[in-house]
This record gives structure tokens, sequence and C-alpha cells, in this order.
């Protein structure tokens, strides 16, 4: 037995393991083609403020950074591709170093070499006034989203604990109405009084209670998969692949569905739109690889663990995990693995650190749609521009919590594969402008393309085709997109 149990923890050191050498050896490939000055003097050190120019030291900025990535979607949105199986490992693993960390590794670059700038402005400079009008829309609709999703989420979580059950604290819209509170302060102070006072804090809570589940699982979890399960995924006429993979008749195809339904921890566009906060905090342009590179590969050891969880810690199986996301959603699973393995204090505690981390990227959505708005519109920050832009943002949020969460959730992972691919165009322009290796950020741009097109075409919010057309429209969109970057290429290089 404790042989079957060793051999069941391959899978995932080796997704560890592959994460550490991907940042020892192809982080530096991807820093080479960024043209990194680090004697440059950073927007931190040009234009500080006291109120969003404001120098933050390295590590500091990592925990931050990771916190404001971090929220909610490397938790729910790999506990929903667990119902696919181990193949959600391996997108995971290989979507975060190919296509996710380089993301965020040029959003940094994008906004430090443009004066911490977001991204509607950067994409004017480098493309044109159109596409700069396409990023904002895209923009403000992600970041809006995001906020409204995480007021939702940390509010479930906390209000259906047990220890609340029965009580005033078990009232939802009570917690809906107090993280409303705390994201008006949160987006009005300066980012010394609050951000980075306490997101430091918070980020090892986030690395403690995920080794905390991880090590819970090794030792107690009935159904670690092995290294076979994944193979076994191309093989149909195995029974374990029918029902850890999810094969059955009425199983969801998993181009695209669970590339949009897995984006933090893989590759998400929300990111990009956190990337002017600390790029305007950062005194060196050295620190971007393991500020922004390591904080994405940190996002996806966190997701690779819930993944993992949802795979791995429900005797049932699919079954079991399936109905328990038809009852309560991913919520309601992150409240029961928390409980079963790490007992009903440490489940408490867990489940708490759960929410705490949602309601530090809500906070940071909301600040950086502001600075969006306001670059956008070149408006002074004073403090009563501030609340002129802020209110009305945060009132209609909170009508928007009335809203069906899952009609929510299924716009945000639209638009946050679709703002993921535009910044790897946008990054693709900027390495040709560099005469360097485009491919880094130009073939991850052709499948976030393929990817984005194929699900719009198929899923119930877009066009609705059948999803026997996934394939066609994917490969077809990908061949034009290639045909299309060759010439434009040798036309303007």
């Amino acid at each position: 037995m404790e042989y079957f149990y060793n051999r069941k923890m391959i899978i995932f050191i080796i997704c560890i393991l592959v994460l550490i050498l991907a940042y020892k050896f192809y982080s530096p490939f991807v820093e080479k083609q960024a043209c990194i000055d680090s004697n440059a003097a950073t927007p931190a050190i040009r234009f500080e403020d006291g109120v969003d120019y404001v120098k933050v030291s390295p590590i500091n900025a990592f925990l931050i950074q990771f916190l404001n990535i971090a929220g909610v979607g490397p938790i729910f949105g790999p506990i929903l591709g667990a119902l696919y199986g181990p193949i959600a490992l391996v997108w995971i693993i290989l979507g975060n170093i190919i296509g996710g960390a380089v993301h965020d590794y040029f959003s940094g670059v994008l906004s430090i070499k443009e004066d911490g700038k977001s991204l509607p402005e950067i994409a004017g400079h480098y493309l044109n006034k159109y596409f700069k009008g396409v990023m904002l829309l895209f923009t403000a609709m992600l970041l809006f989203f995001v906020g409204v999703v995480f007021i939702m989420s940390p509010a479930g979580l906390i209000s259906n604990l047990d220890v609340f059950k029965d009580t005033f604290f078990s009232n939802n819209q009570f917690w809906v109405v107090t993280i409303l509170a705390y994201y008006f302060l949160a987006t009005l102070l300066p980012i010394d009084k609050i951000i980075t006072k306490l997101y430091p804090a918070f980020g090892i809570l986030m690395v403690v209670m995920t080794l905390s589940i991880l090590i819970a699982l090794f030792i107690s979890a009935p159904r670690l998969p092995a290294i076979t399960d994944i193979f076994a995924y191309f093989d149909h006429s195995n029974h374990l692949a029918h029902e850890l993979l999810n094969r059955g008749p009425d199983s969801p195809p998993v181009w695209p569905l669970l590339f949009v339904t897995i984006t933090c921890g893989a590759i998400s566009g929300f990111h990009s739109t956190q990337a002017p906060i600390i790029a305007r905090c950062l005194t060196n342009e050295k620190y971007i690889r393991p500020v922004y590179y390591g904080a994405m590969l940190a996002e996806g050891v966190v997701a690779a663990v819930w993944a993992l969880a949802g795979i791995a810690a429900f005797p049932g199986g699919y079954a079991e995990l399936k109905a328990l996301i038809d009852q309560g959603g991913p919520g309601l699973v992150v409240n029961q693995i928390s409980t079963t393995y790490l007992g009903s204090i440490g489940g408490i505690m867990a489940i708490l650190a759960v929410a705490i981390f949602p309601i530090t990227s809500g906070d940071t959505a909301f600040r950086a749609l502001r600075l969006t708005i306001v670059d956008a519109f070149k408006i002074h920050q004073s403090m009563k521009n501030r609340l002129l832009v802020s209110i009305p943002i945060l009132l209609i949020a909170y009508f928007m919590t009335k809203v069906n969460f899952s009609l929510i959730w299924r716009y945000f992972a639209f638009s946050n594969m679709l703002l993921s691919t535009s910044v790897l165009w946008l990054a693709t322009k900027y390495l040709f402008d560099k005469k360097t290796f485009h491919w880094i950020v130009s073939l991850p741009a052709i499948a976030g393309t393929s990817l984005t097109v194929a699900y719009i075409m198929t899923s119930e919010i877009g066009l609705g085709l059948p999803a026997s057309a996934n394939d066609p429209i994917g490969i077809g969109c990908a061949v034009v997109c290639l045909v299309l970057l060759t010439i434009w290429h040798k036309k303007k290089y």
C-alpha cells in the first residue's frame, strides 16, 4: 500500500519540478528577448507620488503580485477543471509555462517600459487608437466582472461556514456589503496604506494553506492519480479513463472548454490588468522576471494543488465531485475538502484563507479599473476625482451581485481569454520592434486566438454552433493567424 501511494505522488512531483526548471532555464531566455535595462530609472523613481507610484521592495512586490493575481480563480477554476481528470494538470503546467508566465512577464515589461500605464494606453502606443478602444472596452469589462465575482464568491464562502450557521453572520448580504466597504477604502487609499502592509502576510498565508491541503491529500486522499492515468485519457477502452476523465455521453469536450474553465493558474488576461499596479512600484527592471514570471509560476502550484484535490479527494470520483458542484458550486467543494482533510478548526482556517484571496484580487481589480479610467480620460488623481470614479463603479457592482453567479463566471472566462490573447499579440508587436525572437509570444497568441474563436462560435453565450465544429474552426483560425503573421512580419520588418 505504501508503494502504491508513493507511486501516485509522482505526477504532482513532476509538475512542480517542471515549473522550477521553467523558471531556471526558460524564463532567462524570455527575459533576454525583452531587452531589459537594469540601469533605467523606473516609473516608481521618476513619478513617485505617494498614492500609486510608491517604491516597494522586490520581495513584497512578489507577494503583492501573487495575491493580486491569485484570487479565487486558481482554486475554483481547477476544481471545475478536475471534472476532466488528470489532463487538467497537464494544461495547468504547460499553459502556465508557455502561455501564462510569458503573458504576465510581458504585461509587466510593457507597463514598466511605458511609465506604468494601463494596457489600453500601451495598445494605443504600439498599435493604433482602434485597438486601444477595443482593449479599453475589454479591460474595463474584465476588471468589473472580476470585482463582482470576487465579491460574490468570498461572501458565499464565509456565510456558509458551519460556525456561522443560524446566526446573523450567515447572511450573505451582510458579507457582500462588508466586502464592498473594504473595496471602497482599498480603491481610494494610497497603495502603501493597506495593500503593501497586509498583502505580504496574506501571501504567506496562501503558501501555508496550499501546503497544508497538499500534505493532507498525500496522506489521506483515496484517488491520487498516477502518470498512467494521463495516458489512459487516450485509451477509451480503459474504465479508469471513463471515470476520472469524464468520458461519458454527457461529458463536455476538452477542446475548448477545459482551456476556458481553467484560466487562472494557466493563462489569465486578468493578470495583465494588475500589471500596472506593481509596475508603478518596482525600483529596477531586473525585478520584472522574479516578480511577474515568478508569481505566475507560484499561482500554477496553487492551481495544480486544487486540481489534484478535485481529482483525488472524493471516493466517489467524478460522480461525487460533479454532484457537489451541482449542489453548491466549487465553494462547497472547497468547504468539503478543507473540513474533511484538515479537521473542523483547520477547515475553517483554510476556508477563511480561501475567502481572503479573492478579496485581495477584488480590491486591486477595482483599483486597476480606476487607474484604467483615469489614464484613458486623463483625469487628475485628486481625492474628489477618485471618489467620482469609484463610487458609481462600486454601486453598480453591488446590484450586479444579484445576478446569477454562473452567468457572470461564463462572461468572465470568455473576456479573460480574449484579453490574454490580445496582450500576447501586443507583446508580439513589441518583440517585432525589438527584432528579437517573437515566437515565444506569437505562438501562444495563435493558440489563444484559435481557442477564443472556437469557444465563442460553439458556446451558449456565443453563436451556439455544434460542438463538432470546434476542431475545424480552431485549426482553420490557427492557419489564418500564422499566414497573416508571416505576411505582416515580412511586410513591415
